[in-house]
């Protein structure tokens, strides 16, 4: 929304003090909080809209108190396109708000995903209005999440200090893959910011690293987690009857593939077993077996899961996230559509066709041969006048023959030189000499059939750059496959072609929307 400088803005004046009354007023009734009474010249509230009344609160805002919106996390690496200007997208949800009376378009905080902080969470960097229902969010999909009003580092934000949230050293911690110094989320006064403190070079301290202690307890979080996501979501179906579960089939089963998509698609080489505090799955499960989510059995050569409690209190309260089983299945179920799609669209019947100048042996001028046709033409030519080589019958004494020897012979060739050639070869010479010709068959009940003289291309779909670095996918030759629109353009000095120009690198959806219509994955050709 303040992608742009505010050029149009008024001579900013201090309020008075009726105004400044009726404002807190305001602030007290929609947020049941009591605002402070110094701003240090920072934004704290705006409105959206020509006569709007609503008041919005700024990150400024926000930062003084964490709680004051319900509150979405994304990834560090969605946090710069977020300042860009950019909406926050359903892919780029990490944690929604556990209450469900949050409904669009509510007003909600943007906060980063952090792993290391005992709220999951950095402090809010962007304000919207919530653009889907929450369980829309923790069922993923595509779309738009929530329609961004404000953020850090906009110019709205640069009317302000500019400060830096209280507990973070500088801007990398704010945006960076993790943070440590959890600020509070007590009521506090929301009216101002305090103005920012240099430390100086001297009292700045480096951005600490998480320990392997802190990292191997992450770890192990994970894959408890995923324990409980599997008893909660897979173990209801599955008969009594499929216990023991040996320990290994357990892990690679129940454990590994329920562990958090998000998560693991960063360093997914980071979270198993070994990587955790438990050092060990027969540890692991021990610890399990204590807490009575599982019933586990010491037993040789590898412990046993004799059964799993799905009314466990921690299995009953565990929020369920989209895991790496699920994203899996999504995609299993998205190639088979696409594959039951590509079955119903009946492919086009190409064939490509030659055509003799003159009348050459039994080849008649006026027919129209396929490869194979032109092949058995050959092989009966050659065996009626007994020309098949003696010594090996893949050859044929084409310099036996001057009917054939004149069709398939180049321009410095004679009887002389040219004695025997391969079957093949006398196949692929005559069809050089022959005009050619193609027929396209499309469609299922009304079948459109074409036949045309010339050689028949592949559909050229490739990548080239222009002005710069973008990327723009490039369409060509389609013209004979029946797919040209008549609002398409002709190439220049090229009246009967024309070019399709698509932007960004979408040769994977080109192609598909191509075998969608007919065309032969061979007549493609992707560069």
């Amino acid at each position: 929304m303040f992608k742009k400088p505010l050029s149009n803005l008024k001579t900013s004046a201090p309020l008075r003090g009726s105004d400044r009354r009726k404002l807190k007023q305001r602030v007290i009734v929609a947020y049941n909080v009591s605002p402070g009474n110094r701003g240090y010249f920072n934004p704290l509230w705006f409105s959206h809209g020509k006569g709007a009344d609503e008041l919005i609160p700024t990150v400024y805002t926000l930062w003084k108190k964490y709680d004051l919106l319900p509150c979405i996390t994304t990834p560090a690496s969605v946090i710069p396109v977020l300042v860009g200007g950019a909406d926050l997208m359903i892919p780029g949800v990490v944690q929604i708000p556990s209450s469900q009376t949050v409904v669009p378009p509510q007003l909600v905080a943007i906060a980063q995903y952090i792993t290391d902080s005992p709220t999951m969470r950095g402090p809010p960097l962007a304000v919207g209005r919530l653009a889907a229902d929450l369980d829309k969010l923790k069922a993923g999909g595509k779309g738009k999440a929530v329609h961004l009003l404000h953020s850090w580092k906009d110019y709205l934000f640069a009317m302000g200090s500019k400060a830096i949230p209280q507990g973070k050293e500088s801007e990398g911690e704010i945006a960076g893959t993790s943070a440590t110094g959890e600020p509070s989320v007590e009521v506090q006064e929301v009216e101002g910011t305090k103005p920012p403190v240099d430390p100086g070079p001297s009292v700045q301290q480096p951005r600490p690293v998480p320990s392997a202690l802190q990292r191997r307890t992450e770890v192990s979080s994970i894959l408890r987690n995923a324990v409980l996501q599997a008893i909660r979501g897979t173990f209801k179906s599955i008969p009594t009857s499929s216990f023991p579960i040996p320990a290994g089939t357990f892990y690679s089963s129940y454990v590994l593939p329920y562990r958090p998509a998000f998560h693991v698609r960063r360093n997914i080489h980071l979270i198993d077993i070994k990587h955790s505090t438990y050092k060990s799955l027969a540890a692991f499960l021990k610890i399990l077996d204590k807490q009575g989510i599982l019933t586990n059995q010491d037993m040789k050569p590898e412990p046993l899961v004799m059964s799993v409690s799905a009314s466990h209190s921690e299995v009953l309260s565990h929020t369920p996230y989209v895991s790496l089983r699920d994203k899996q299945l999504k995609e299993e179920k998205r190639e088979k559509r696409d594959e039951e799609e590509r079955a119903k669209v009946q492919e086009m019947e190409i064939k490509e066709l030659w055509k003799p100048h003159t009348p050459s042996g039994s080849a008649s001028s006026s027919a129209l041969y396929t490869y194979a046709d032109l092949k058995a033409t050959v092989i009966k030519y050659v065996t009626a006048r007994q020309l098949v080589n003696a010594h090996d019958q893949a050859y044929v004494n084409v310099g036996q023959d001057e009917v054939l020897l004149s069709t398939v012979a180049g321009k410095n060739e004679s009887g002389d030189s040219l004695e025997f050639l391969k079957r093949e070869e006398v196949v692929h010479r005559l069809s050089e000499k022959m005009q050619n010709w193609y027929e396209i068959r499309s469609g299922g009940v009304d079948v459109t059939c074409l036949n045309r003289k010339g050689q028949l291309k592949p559909i050229s779909v490739v990548v080239k750059t222009r002005q710069g670095r973008r990327a723009n996918t490039l369409i060509s030759g389609f013209e004979p496959f029946i797919l040209a629109g008549s609002r398409m353009s002709p190439l220049p000095g090229e009246p009967t072609r024309s070019e399709v120009l698509v932007q960004g690198k979408q040769t994977k959806a080109v192609v598909d929307f191509l075998l969608s219509k007919g065309v032969p994955k061979k007549w493609i050709r992707n560069c």
